[in-house]
């Protein structure tokens, strides 16, 4: 399922770090040098297909994927994955809890253009 897009918010510092220690996720992050669908990325990393959506579903989750639909002429449309961060801090603050900070990608001016007018759309 295509998660709907919305403001971004942080997962939890446990949470990312989960995902980041994962040596599947890992691999995931790596190959993932442009969008591809799942079966591009069973092809290109040694993970078993179930294992595979599991690990999508942990990494969109984390914020640290997006999900989107490629539509196809044969009606057999896809997800496809690509990576929604550019580096991940993390920190301690007094009470010596960890935080996340997630620096993402600037939005391409067709994506911000999208996102002015679905709140336009809002509006009216």
């Amino acid at each position: 399922m295509v998660r709907e897009r919305t403001p971004e918010s942080t997962p939890s510092a446990d949470c990312i770090c989960a995902v980041l220690v994962d040596p599947d996720c890992r691999e995931i992050i790596r190959t993932l040098e442009a969008p591809l669908t799942t079966p591009e990325l069973r092809e290109r990393c040694d993970i078993p297909k179930s294992t595979l959506y599991r690990k999508l579903d942990l990494l969109t989750e984390a914020t640290l994927l997006e999900e989107s639909l490629e539509v196809r002429r044969d009606g057999r449309h896809t997800s496809k994955y690509e990576l929604n961060f550019e580096a991940v801090t993390l920190s301690l603050d007094d009470e010596r809890s960890l935080g996340a900070q997630i620096d993402r990608p600037a939005e391409s001016a067709d994506v911000q253009l999208a996102g002015l007018w679905s709140e336009v759309r809002k509006e009216t």
